[in-house]
């Protein structure tokens, strides 16, 4: 029972807080593209290229800080829950898939791979201005994920 409480409180704190989180849009002209570009993840380890397919958006790894192992071998997708893939190298791997734009500055029913736990999240993407994307992945409910703040880098 305590531990049925302590998660309700949990929970309510959450939800607290979120009513108190500054939410931000894009500008009232917002189109679907505006989301196409190179974005750098939050820790500065990665860029992602995200381009349209049809009518869903993706995104492929174009940059990596550290692409190489220690023996000089491009590093690869070894946490990856499907063993014949493993051997496939980040660059390029595609790690977003399937976002449909929902209106000005929201892009969502998406997933989101993360190479570094070999696990595929839900996704909303949304669009703070021009230059910066919120990225939340989660399971199951919104609530319950991390959010990292990816920036729009120059064009190559």
């Amino acid at each position: 029972m305590k531990n049925l409480f302590f998660v309700f409180c949990i929970a309510a704190a959450a939800l607290l807080g979120m009513s108190f989180t500054n939410h931000y849009s894009a500008p009232s002209d917002g189109q679907p593209d505006d989301i196409v570009g190179i974005w750098k993840n939050g820790e500065g380890t990665g860029m992602i290229e995200i381009y349209k397919k049809e009518d869903k958006f993706f995104g492929k790894v174009v940059w990596l800080k550290v692409p190489n192992k220690a023996d000089g071998t491009p590093r690869t997708d070894d946490k990856n829950p499907d063993e014949k893939l493993r051997s496939q190298p980040l660059m390029g791997i595609e790690n977003l898939r399937n976002f449909v734009w929902l209106s000005d500055g929201v892009w969502q029913k998406g997933t989101i791979y993360d190479p570094k736990k070999g696990k595929t999240y839900s996704c909303n993407i949304t669009m703070t201005d021009g230059n910066t994307l919120e990225v939340r992945g989660y399971i199951g409910i919104s609530l319950i994920g991390r959010t990292d703040t990816w920036k729009r880098q120059a064009a190559k």
